[in-house]
Order: structure tokens, then C-alpha cells, then sequence
């Protein structure tokens, strides 16, 4: 794809495919469900179990992964070529041996690259699709090819680029899929984080936030579901869409300010202004 001829529109840019389902408020819920889908592949949770802050900064690191993708998908160009190479530094600590597989890992492999990407573009465009959003199959399409731009950014080269590319890469990978003790943890730590007393005694966050990953569970396919093997978990495909349409149409009700962070804000204002 063409880049956008001013920089301050970033790798995107007004009309792109990808402002679009980044926008959506079902985007987030997809998000949370590639948590849970990345969970299986033993080397990327090797990572993150080796040498992250998940389990004591759980709040944190979300809030550093959403601001990334935010910056990526609507921020100028200088400020997410910036933010991506603080991320390729930063990979090139994490390395080690799989405790579950016996495998090397490296975080900047194109093959664990290729994995957390391809879950979470297609997270995100799926929830969004389910959740009512008018996405065509061309214009699905075009959000893949758009992402190549973001996977190229962190070093990922060769990527599916397509509904049925993306189809036959989940379709090869899942081999060498499994669950295993640091993935049930991680499901766990998703699932019921870590959140003070007084947070869960005076305010909602701790059954909204338990509605919101639940939902993200259950968004995954039917086999990464079966995968993990969590059973406190029944859920539907139609119920996991019906909840999700009711909590978009609810967001999408609230003001913008309370829907988008100052970066998309900013940048879907833009939008407006150029087309009016």
C-alpha cells in the first residue's frame, strides 16, 4: 500500500481500512481475545513468562501494549517509528530455552513476530466484524494488507497478507499449538488480574473486567477454546456475539472522548476536517 502523502496522517491515514476497525469499540474485546489465543504457542509464552513484568505489572504492561497499537495505527510517523524501535530494542533482551517445548526462543523471530501479529490483526478485525461492524470481505482484505505495514515495523517480513492467507497460517500452526501449566496460568492472570481491595470493593472493575476478558475467551475459535481446557467457561457462539453487539451498541452511545484515547481522537478529528 501507498503510505499517506503527510506524515502526520502516519503509516494509515484517513479512508484507511484500519482507522476504521482500530476505531470500533469491539476492537478492545478483540484485543483482550489475542491475549488468550497467543497464550498457546509455548515459545511466545516463554517470553513473556521469562522476562516480563505480566504477573506483578499486569495493569501496566496492558496499558503500554493498547498505547503501542494506538500509536501505531493513528499517531505521525516519526512518533510510531520511535515507539517500534523501542520494541525491537527491547526484544532483543528476551531470549532463552522453552521450558515446555526445550525449543530456543527469541522474541525477534520471525516466526513469534508472525504469531502475535497475525493473532491480534485478525482478533481485531474478527470481534469487530462479529460485532455488527460493516466490514466487507474486500475491505477485510484490505485491513490485512494495510497490517503488513505494522508487522514490518517490529521486523516481521513475511506475513499473511489476506482472509485466506491468514486462514492457512492458523491452519499450519496450529501443530505446533498446545496448553500447558505457564499457559493456564496466563489464561488465569487474564481472566481474574490482580487488583486492590479497596479497587474491588468501592468501584465495578472487577465484574466489568471479568465480563470483558470472559467475552474475550470466548470470541476465540472453537478449538483454541477446547485447547485450553477451561470448563468454568461455557459459552456460545451466538451468545458470545449477541453480548458483544449489546456492548458495542452501548459504547457507541457514550461521548467520543470517552470512547478513543487523545491519540485517535486527534486523528479521527482530522479525518472529519478533511472530508467536510
Amino acid at each position: 500500500m501507498s503510505l499517506p502523502p503527510d506524515p502526520a496522517d502516519g503509516y494509515f491515514g484517513p479512508g484507511s481500512t484500519t482507522w476504521r476497525v482500530l476505531a470500533d469499540p469491539a476492537a478492545g474485546v478483540g484485543g483482550v481475545s489475542a491475549l488468550f489465543l497467543q497464550a498457546l504457542h509455548p515459545l511466545a509464552m516463554a517470553g513473556v513468562s521469562e522476562h516480563s513484568d505480566f504477573d506483578t505489572a499486569f495493569w501496566p504492561r496492558l496499558q503500554r501494549t493498547a498505547e503501542y497499537v494506538m500509536t501505531v495505527t493513528y499517531a505521525d510517523r516519526g512518533r510510531v517509528d520511535a515507539a517500534a524501535a523501542r520494541v525491537r530494542r527491547a526484544h532483543e533482551f528476551v531470549r532463552g530455552t522453552d521450558p515446555v517445548t526445550g525449543r530456543r526462543y527469541a522474541a525477534g523471530d520471525e516466526e513469534l513476530l508472525r504469531w502475535v501479529h497475525v493473532t491480534e490483526v485478525s482478533s481485531f478485525l474478527g470481534a469487530v466484524r462479529r460485532a455488527g461492524a460493516p466490514i466487507s470481505d474486500a475491505e477485510a482484505d484490505d485491513f490485512y494488507r494495510e497490517q503488513v505495514v505494522a508487522a514490518r515495523l517490529l521486523g516481521a517480513g513475511d506475513v499473511p497478507a489476506s482472509r485466506a492467507e491468514v486462514a492457512d497460517y492458523v491452519a499450519d500452526v496450529r501443530r505446533d499449538l498446545r496448553a500447558s501449566p505457564v499457559s493456564r496460568a496466563a489464561v488465569v492472570r487474564l481472566l481474574v488480574p490482580p487488583m486492590s481491595l479497596r479497587t474491588t470493593l468501592t468501584t465495578p472493575a472487577r465484574p466489568a473486567w471479568t465480563a470483558v476478558a470472559a467475552l474475550g475467551f470466548a470470541l476465540q475459535p472453537r478449538w483454541a477454546r477446547r485447547m485450553h481446557g477451561v470448563p468454568a467457561l461455557p459459552t456460545t457462539d451466538l451468545g458470545a456475539t449477541l453480548t458483544l453487539r449489546a456492548l458495542r451498541t452501548a459504547v457507541l452511545a457514550l461521548p467520543e472522548h470517552w470512547r478513543h484515547g487523545p491519540i485517535a481522537r486527534e486523528a479521527l478529528a482530522r479525518e472529519r476536517t478533511g472530508a467536510s
